[in-house]
């Protein structure tokens, strides 16, 4: 942590402020969340929007009850905080202030995806484009608190970003020929190379920005979820030319991670991949190995496998969420991110990430 007791009073006063938890040592300085509904915090609660999810039964199991995370918990992105060792929650940019910012902010936003374009038709969201937009801020206010470019240069270069993007891009773009027109222009091959390249220069960016420890998640198995499931109008346990399509994304993605780590221009940064695909799939295959006992429908929603509709105000969800892999037709409950967080901070597998897990990444 930074000598500079301005720092320290503020990282004192955020963590009377909000809840907290008994961890160990704090690994980074901050943490900088990108991405969408799966590490969504709150930052959509605001915006004229179907993806919010600021009402029961969302957060039913969170100590604040709903906040805007589309989950009966705690997210993937708050699990790792908790590994990091931070004492509080990292909180979002729509409500940020000045006590929040040396410790991080969660930027991301329900239905945001790589493209621009991605979907709008749900209603507002904060694209890439602009959360990185959201973060030049954030870095300009750094600057201004640490008095120095140079100081907040070694600050932020000591901070984990986490980077996730893609779903939506198929799930709310490529797969919906009636409202986007990229299935007519691109192959699906073609689409995926597009989406690397837009990709790669939104990472630059936030490398010259200031981020050097990058944490980039490959994407899930999509043909897996409850909604995909409803909308087939299948009892099969995946649609597989969408996960097809995903597995595409993350070859490309992992060998994107190989080209930022070898460009001799970017040498005081490391990328890492992290294999939510294959860590998803061993549960769905095999749940009970897990402690879950449904792998194939949301505990909440309604329609086919409980995927036909997403969470609805209210709506009373299963009992037994903890045995449940998937929250509402889209999401993963807390049991499930608990997993894939555990496993991505430190790797039980080699196939988990890629070439190290967060924890060797942090310790750089």
């Amino acid at each position: 942590m930074s000598c500079f007791h301005k720092v320290f009073m503020i990282i004192v006063f955020h963590s009377v402020i909000l809840p907290t938890w008994v961890v160990g040592k704090q690994q980074v300085p901050c943490y900088f969340i990108f991405g969408d509904s799966l590490v969504d915090n709150g930052n959509n609660n605001h915006l004229v929007t179907f993806a919010k999810a600021i009402y029961l039964p969302h957060g039913i199991d969170f100590s604040s009850g709903p906040t805007g995370r589309f989950c009966n918990g705690r997210t993937f992105a708050d699990f790792m905080a908790e590994h990091l060792g931070f004492n509080s929650r990292i909180p979002p940019f729509a409500l940020s202030n000045g006590s929040d910012i040396l410790l991080g902010l969660n930027y991301a936003s329900a239905a945001a995806g790589i493209r621009s374009e991605t979907g709008h038709h749900l209603g507002d969201r904060i694209t890439f484009d602009q959360q990185l937009k959201n973060h030049e801020m954030t870095v300009s206010s750094i600057i201004e608190i640490l008095r120095e470019p140079g100081l907040a240069s070694k600050y932020l270069k000591k901070c984990l970003y986490h980077v996730g993007f893609g779903s939506n891009d198929y799930l709310n773009n490529y797969f919906i020929p009636a409202v986007y027109e990229t299935s007519s222009m691109f192959t699906v091959e073609k689409f995926t190379q597009a989406l690397i390249r837009q990709y790669r220069r939104q990472i630059l960016t936030l490398y010259s920005y200031g981020a050097r420890k990058v944490s980039l998640n490959g994407l899930g198995p999509v043909g897996c979820t409850p909604y995909e499931l409803s909308r087939h109008s299948t009892n099969a346990s995946c649609v597989e030319y969408i996960n097809t399509a995903v597995q595409l994304f993350n070859h490309n993605l992992k060998l994107l991670v190989d080209e930022l780590n070898n460009d001799t221009s970017l040498q005081d940064a490391k990328f890492i991949y992290l294999n939510f695909y294959d860590m998803s799939m061993e549960v769905i295959r095999q749940p009970s190995a897990f402690g879950f006992t449904v792998a194939n429908s949301g505990c909440c929603g309604t329609g086919l496998n409980n995927g036909a509709l997403t969470c609805l105000p209210f709506e009373v969800p299963c009992l037994n969420r903890s045995e449940y892999f998937f929250w509402d037709a889209y999401h993963t409950t807390e049991a499930a991110n608990k997993i894939a967080s555990k496993r991505s901070y430190l790797a039980i597998n080699n196939v988990d990430v890629y070439p190290i897990d967060i924890y060797h990444l942090v310790q750089l």
